[in-house]
This record gives structure tokens, sequence and C-alpha cells, in this order.
């Protein structure tokens, strides 16, 4: 892997993260953790496609399209999670 496209990688999972949270986030406290998710999961499926050897929207030696699967599934479960509340009890 280049440094190129390792930066490339980094960055169009920062704008997918940064992208999802402009759609769906309500408050900047989550922005780290959907980059976090967003980084995570482009980097889980570009590792699993290199793995399996698919090549779907490869640029370079970066598999860009399972890599933007992977996000996009972490971000939508990842921020599903998120929504849980806890409330203490009140004794």
């Amino acid at each position: 892997m280049t440094f190129p496209a390792l930066l490339f990688g980094f960055l169009l999972a920062a704008l997918y993260g940064a992208a999802f949270h402009f759609w769906r986030a309500e408050s900047l406290k989550k922005l780290p953790l959907l980059l976090l998710f967003s980084e995570v999961g482009f980097w889980a499926g570009h590792f699993l496609a290199a793995s399996l050897a698919w090549k779907f929207a490869q640029v370079g030696p970066l598999n860009a399209g399972l890599g933007t699967l992977g996000s996009a599934l972490f971000l939508f479960v990842g921020h599903w999670l998120s929504q849980v509340e806890v409330n203490p009890r009140k004794s």
C-alpha cells in the first residue's frame, strides 16, 4: 500500500463520517465517534476485500468499493447502537 493510497483512504473515510454526521447526528459530541466508526469500517472492508482477492471499485491498491460498504455498515450500526440511553434508577 502506497502512502498516497493510505492518505486517500483515510480522507475518503473521514468524508463519509462527516457526511453521515451532517445527515443524521444531533450534536457535535457524536462527530468523533462517527469518524471512528467510518474509519474502522472502511479499513475493515478494504482488508476483507484484499484478503478475499475481491476487486470492486478499486482505486490503485485501495479497495474503495468494499471500503465504502464497510464504512456505511459500521456507520449505520454504530449510530443505531449509540442511540441507547441509560437512565439511572432513582431510589
